[in-house]
């Protein structure tokens, strides 16, 4: 990319967008490309290799970048390859978690279906018709009153 033919209110736009980029709901991978891109229009943050690497690891998510924190690299490539990896297992952990949580689920009474329902009394389990006598039709004996037919 040529950043000389950019027009100056678009390379103060995206330097700002540099100085302010954060990974957010991006991957470590869409952050790093973002990053790389927009780093062609603050040239002076990127020069020194230990800036470019402050810089990245400042934009991280928080699980990622409290790995790295205490680690010295000695270039960006070792640093980036490093996040990958620990993102990369931190994820896998994550959806290790969530399937052994699967089964543990627990009844959300927050919920807008579920409101008003007292929990002590809302049982999933066991007879559903408890103190109720199933009755038939043909055991009821008819009987009149007031001109209309009953049964009892």
């Amino acid at each position: 990319m040529d950043v000389k033919y950019y027009p100056r209110d678009a390379k103060r736009a995206n330097k700002r967008q540099f100085l302010s980029l954060k990974q957010g709901n991006m991957s470590l991978m869409e952050y790093t490309a973002k990053f790389n891109e927009l780093s062609w229009f603050s040239p002076h943050q990127v020069a020194a290799k230990e800036m470019k690497m402050d810089h990245f690891k400042q934009g991280m998510k928080g699980s990622v970048k409290s790995m790295i924190a205490g680690h010295s690299f000695e270039n960006f490539k070792e640093m980036y390859q490093r996040a990958v990896k620990l993102a990369r297992v931190l994820e896998e952990t994550n959806w290790e978690n969530r399937a052994s949580n699967l089964g543990k689920r627990k009844i959300d009474y927050n919920n807008r279906e579920l409101r008003g329902v007292n929990p002590k009394r809302f049982n999933t389990e066991g007879p559903q018709n408890k103190g109720k006598q199933p009755m038939s039709w043909q055991n009821r004996t008819p009987y009149r009153t007031y001109d209309k037919l009953h049964f009892s």
